[in-house]
């Protein structure tokens, strides 16, 4: 594959995902969080699944691949999504962001190099915590007017467990990208994992079919589409490509770009304010994912030999 054709997939899930923030907290505001998730993946995990079928022929896991396809659709959907789409009730959504996205990358590279999938790299950590910096001054107005009751502190905790379970899922799905391909897997990990939620909501929301015979709000209906669509037949599909063909840390880089372009996209088509410290944080954001997705080219520029891996 392609150095310029990855780039611009990592473009376009940058973009995709920088919309999804807006398009949760929509959705959550008026329909039970964990039945809102759980209805998105499953749709798309239908589509994803007859799509990959009708490429690829009817494919069924070995045996010794099931175990872990059910553990990394449970990660990377399950437990992901259903803790995040709970804790945005109770959290500001450029507060979750923040910490959802500075944990993210982070998260990535530690698993990365746990499983042996990624090497230490002194530019790429430098990068991160450059990311991690711009985010917070991106959304430092928001964060500072934060109060802290007892629902926000756990509604930040499961935010911030939504960022290490994705990452520990995204290390060990890669493998299965690659046996099977990225189709298939996007396709059966949202299903179960999508499945998995409906089954949380019904333990845990009450009149959870209640709330799907309703009709929702044009707004939450736009939501949804936009994730379905958006989310996760294309963003999600992107994703696991690149997992398999350019690795969980760089992937992983799209969360500096993500809220640097929903910002933008703010400002350029609803007229929202972007102040100087606005336009510094998606600066230093836009420098940590280009020192995330080259840190190997700018560690040999940059550091004497023998340093660049550490």
């Amino acid at each position: 594959m392609s150095a310029s054709r990855n780039l611009a997939k990592f473009l376009v899930l940058c973009l995709v995902w920088g919309l999804t923030w807006i398009a949760v907290k929509v959705g959550v505001n008026t329909v039970p969080p964990i039945l809102f998730a759980a209805t998105r993946f499953m749709a798309a995990g239908v589509v994803l699944i007859g799509y990959a079928v009708l490429r690829q022929g009817l494919i069924v896991p070995q045996s010794r691949n099931i175990v872990r396809l059910l553990v990394v659709s449970l990660l990377m959907i399950t437990l992901c999504y259903g803790p995040l789409f709970w804790g945005m009730k109770f959290v500001p959504s450029g507060t979750a962001a923040v910490l959802e996205m500075s944990l993210t990358p982070m998260a990535l590279l530690a698993f990365g190099i746990a499983l042996g999938d990624e090497g230490w790299s002194l530019v790429r950590f430098c990068a991160m915590a450059l990311g991690i910096v711009g985010l917070t001054v991106l959304f430092a107005p928001e964060i500072m007017g934060l109060e802290f009751g007892s629902t926000t502190v756990f509604g930040l905790i499961a935010v911030a467990w939504a960022a290490i379970s994705s990452a520990w899922g995204s290390v060990l799905a890669r493998p299965l990208i690659a046996e099977y391909g990225s189709q298939f897997l996007s396709g059966s990990t949202t299903l179960i994992g999508g499945s998995g939620l409906f089954v949380l909501s019904l333990m845990m929301e009450p009149d959870t079919f209640g709330a799907m015979a309703l009709l929702w709000s044009w707004q939450a209906i736009a939501g949804w589409l936009f994730l379905v669509i958006f989310g996760s037949l294309i963003g999600y599909s992107i994703y696991m490509q690149l997992l398999r063909d350019i690795g969980p840390a760089r992937a992983g880089s799209f969360a500096f770009l993500s809220p640097a372009i929903a910002v933008a996209v703010g400002a350029l088509l609803a007229g929202e304010a972007v102040t100087p410290l606005g336009i510094t944080g998606m600066i230093l954001m836009l420098l940590a994912a280009g020192g995330c997705l080259f840190a190997d080219k700018l560690a040999v520029l940059f550091l004497p030999p023998g340093k660049a891996k550490v």
